[in-house]
């Protein structure tokens, strides 16, 4: 049984990611307590322990707008951390999977972005994540990048959580309508990454839910299928100033991704459903 390693294990993706492959392969889960990707000896201590076969990188540095504040910290997390594992993993001869995103795209695309798309980041965030892939890139050959977008899950914060929080508050709301990406279940994406590996795909692979929304339609959905009684109105990016631009189209084209595995994760409508069944547990 191959052995996996999972950085970034406790996360909100990586949680998920343990959980999904713990049934076909042999799982060693680290925390960013456990396992600092910025520290190199470290990884070379638990690589000379664990000799990995396969290394699913979910650690990353992803408050999109503290990154701006914090530039120096998310280089160092997003990319010099993602170089150090690319390196040991060639030293170790295993296969690295890195989670990346759409925020390497501009969102000044009138359609889906392919792999092969010119990248141009808008923020901090974005640009630390590009570098990060290209220290992948220039040191070997070995992996699978995985750009995925929007991302809500149980163990962890994210959007549809927060808006069904603040709805309890509330008695409106007020939702960006002008950002339209693809929402993505980690627990399907978890799935997607599951099938990239057993396809023996390497490469860069765009991974994502099927169907777009903006985040008002997303918010919108969510209350609905919760049977919550609140107003919700569209408004623009500019009504709320935050730190980091964030792009205003980031639909990600998962052609590529549904060739080669011979499926794709499903519509982001029945994703949010199963993620909002699991939530009545936690209510």
């Amino acid at each position: 049984m191959s052995r996996v390693l999972v950085t970034g294990a406790s996360g909100m993706l990586g949680h998920d990611v343990c959980r999904v492959f713990s049934k076909d392969y042999d799982i060693f889960p680290f925390s960013h307590k456990e396992l600092d990707i910025i520290d190199e000896a470290r990884i070379r201590e638990v690589f000379k322990e664990l000799n990995p076969d396969i290394v699913i990188n979910c650690a990353a540095y992803t408050q999109v707008d503290l990154c701006e504040e914090k530039k120096d910290l998310a280089f160092k997390v997003n990319s010099q951390g993602v170089h150090n594992l690319s390196k040991m993993c060639d030293s170790f001869n295993a296969f690295l999977v890195h989670i990346s995103t759409d925020y390497v795209f501009s969102g000044k695309s009138k359609s889906p972005y392919k792999e092969e798309d010119n990248t141009s980041p808008i923020n901090v965030y974005g640009a630390s994540k590009l570098e990060g892939e290209k220290k992948i890139q220039d040191t070997f050959d070995n992996y699978i990048i995985v750009r995925t977008s929007w991302l809500f899950g149980k163990n962890g914060k994210n959007f549809i959580k927060t808006i069904l929080e603040l709805s309890k508050k509330l008695d409106v709301l007020r939702v960006v309508d002008d950002q339209v990406g693809r929402p993505t279940y980690t627990k399907d994406i978890a799935q997607g990454i599951k099938w990239l590996l057993d396809s023996g795909a390497k490469g860069i692979f765009h991974v994502a839910n099927e169907g777009t929304c903006s985040w008002y339609e997303l918010a919108r959905f969510a209350i609905k299928e919760k049977g919550i009684d609140v107003e919700i109105i569209p408004v623009d990016s500019n009504e709320f100033k935050r730190p980091a631009e964030r792009p205003s189209y980031s639909v990600l084209d998962t052609t590529k991704f549904k060739t080669t595995c011979g499926r794709s994760l499903r519509h982001w409508k029945d994703a949010v459903r199963d993620y909002l069944s699991y939530l009545k547990l936690d209510d």
